[in-house]
């Protein structure tokens, strides 16, 4: 039996080595007599081009060019296509990480105009299982906005295919009658005083005169914070010095309050300083050591009296709208050092003190500064 297994394997054995050897020799034979058309033609196409050399030059670069349109013309807009669906991704998890990472594929400004829309009014439809409660949180809005926005009062019911309205930010959108101004609408709302500085600020309110805020009758005007007032003077006060130079400085690295009142207007992408309002007006004070780089009513309008310090250790701070400037530019002063009164001057609407904290050409947000 062991005798027959080995003869039977020796033969499958020398059956495959002579099934080998003959492919070979057909694959051989093959491949040279292949190879020797294409050296044959080949040859002939060399010896025509070199003989033709230089005819042949133009139509190759014209076919060649032809070609290149072509596969531009065809692919090119699916390589970009997909190149921006790359960007897209990358925006998204920049933006899906920066609460871990502290970074953004968007820099913090173009996420905070993109969050508002630019503006523009949405129109929501309900759907089953929707409340005013569950739209108004996926908006980041209160109740409250969507209610007045749309008429309706605390008992009204929804039902799905129902249209709403939804504003930006929370608030008052308001249609301006003849004779209405900016203080008028904001006393409505309930913003009393320099409070109204937010209808000014809001950088889709849209005026007649961008100096004097006057509106058109008919049109629409976004009350941010509004729940359902004095021109800015045009006298320029003298400037005094009455605080003295304080020598060689040093910062502190750290900012107390420059002015005594309340925050009217807040940080926002609009608005990126704080807005401290006092009726009675008020001392402001250099909220860290530095020297003076600004002091005066520098373009006739917009901060008014302002004064601008130089902290030396890439921190700057402005203060705006004052009724009068105690300080000089190049002048040294100590944290808390007078620098001028508040008032109203520039683009204001009411006394107050428009404080701004600045690093490297960015606006940073005051509350997380002042101590």
């Amino acid at each position: 039996m062991r005798t027959r297994i080995s003869k039977t394997f020796g033969n499958i054995t020398t059956d495959f080595l002579v099934f080998f050897h003959s492919l070979k020799s057909y694959v051989r034979f093959r491949g040279y007599r292949l190879f020797g058309r294409f050296e044959g033609v080949k040859g002939v196409l060399v010896d025509v081009l070199y003989k033709k050399r230089g005819r042949y030059v133009r139509p190759f670069l014209h076919v060649g060019t032809i070609g290149l349109i072509f596969f531009t013309i065809i692919l090119g807009p699916k390589v970009i296509s997909y190149a921006d669906q790359g960007s897209e991704r990358e925006g998204e998890s920049g933006v899906l990480e920066s609460g871990a990472s502290g970074t953004s594929f968007y820099t913090q400004q173009a996420e905070e105009v993109r969050q508002f829309r630019g503006g523009e009014i949405l129109l929501h439809t309900v759907v089953e299982g929707e409340t005013l409660s569950s739209i108004a949180e996926r908006y980041g809005l209160q109740v409250e906005t969507i209610l007045w926005e749309n008429d309706l009062t605390e008992r009204s019911k929804i039902k799905p295919g129902d249209e709403l309205r939804i504003l930006p930010v929370d608030g008052i959108r308001h249609k301006v009658a003849r004779g209405e101004t900016i203080f008028s609408i904001g006393k409505k709302y309930n913003l009393e005083g320099s409070e109204v500085q937010v209808l000014v600020d809001y950088p889709f309110n849209d005026f007649l005169n961008d100096e004097t805020f006057e509106l058109a009758t008919g049109q629409f005007l976004m009350v941010p914070n509004g729940t359902r007032t004095v021109v800015a003077s045009s006298s320029r006060p003298t400037v005094t010095r009455v605080t003295p130079d304080a020598g060689s400085v040093t910062a502190f690295g750290s900012f107390v309050w420059p002015a005594a009142g309340r925050i009217t207007q807040g940080y926002s992408f609009f608005h990126k300083a704080f807005d401290i309002a006092n009726s009675s007006g008020g001392s402001i004070l250099a909220a860290d050591s530095g020297v003076v780089t600004q002091a005066g009513w520098l373009d006739g309008f917009g901060y008014g009296n302002r004064v601008m310090i130089d902290h030396g250790n890439g921190m700057q701070t402005l203060y705006a709208h004052m009724s009068s400037i105690q300080v000089r530019s190049g002048q040294r002063v100590n944290r808390g050092d007078v620098l001028g009164q508040m008032g109203s001057t520039g683009r204001s609407t009411g006394t107050h003190l428009h404080f701004e904290i600045r690093q490297g050409g960015s606006l940073l947000n005051p509350q997380n500064f002042l101590r």
